[in-house]
């Protein structure tokens, strides 16, 4: 496990889809799941760094592709903390309908997840106030139609999910994995005016100098709104 910024903390050794663990008041809380294999390695990350399976409270998810909600189901058995989702998000997780997949052009095929059970349905605007002192839920889709980004005002810490890629570079996410890369242009834009200082993605190296203007620069260069 490797510390980004104080009471932020990613997990090494994944093979994809970043995790993020988080401090807070109550305990602990997780961003995303990546595969199934990370399972074991996030309980041992955890273990090392001396805390219980219990200490996880909440598992926030930022949209269910596989690659973010592989180990879920393993990690809600381990920990019994609350996974909490978007309402559009919350079926897929659940395993009732397939992921969604763009409307045409190439595309991966048809899957549904191994379902979890989602807690807590969110819309945006939601406030964590037991999480990094206070971790708000801002809706984001276009990547999936219920992705969702969380952002902490006071720090200015924003986990953005796969709205961005960090990965070889900053670039838009992969076109054939986005079912509306208009709509997740739009999202990028709402991310730029935040004005982050630190931005954690669900694929490549946390941006943690000069964020802000790197963020405007790829909302400038995809032709996402930014209000001046």
């Amino acid at each position: 496990m490797k510390q980004i910024v104080p009471g932020v903390h990613t997990f090494t050794g994944l093979m994809v889809g970043r995790v993020y663990l988080l401090e807070g008041e109550d305990g602990l809380s997780l961003v995303d799941a990546s595969l199934p294999n990370a399972a074991g390695k996030i309980l041992k990350q955890l273990a090392a760094a001396g805390h219980q399976p219990g200490d996880v409270k909440r598992i926030f998810i930022t949209h269910a592709h596989p690659d973010h909600v592989g180990a879920l189901p393993a990690l809600k058995a381990a920990t019994g903390a609350a996974v909490i989702a978007t309402e559009q998000e919350k079926p897929v997780i659940e395993g009732q309908v397939p992921v969604p997949r763009r409307p045409s052009g190439l595309r991966p095929p048809n899957m549904t997840v191994k379902p979890t059970t989602v807690d807590r349905v969110v819309a945006g605007g939601e406030m964590f106030s037991e999480v990094l002192g206070g971790l708000q839920v801002v809706f984001t889709p276009g990547h999936a139609p219920g992705h969702l980004s969380l952002w902490q005002p006071e720090r200015r810490i924003l986990f953005c999910g796969d709205v961005i890629f960090n990965a070889p570079s900053l670039r838009l996410p992969f076109a054939m994995l986005t079912v509306d890369m208009a709509e997740n242009i739009r999202s990028v834009g709402k991310l730029a005016q935040l004005e982050p200082a630190v931005v954690c993605f669900g694929h490549g190296q946390p941006l943690v100098e000069n964020t802000a203007a790197t963020i405007h620069a790829l909302a400038r260069k995809v032709g996402a709104p930014v209000a001046v």
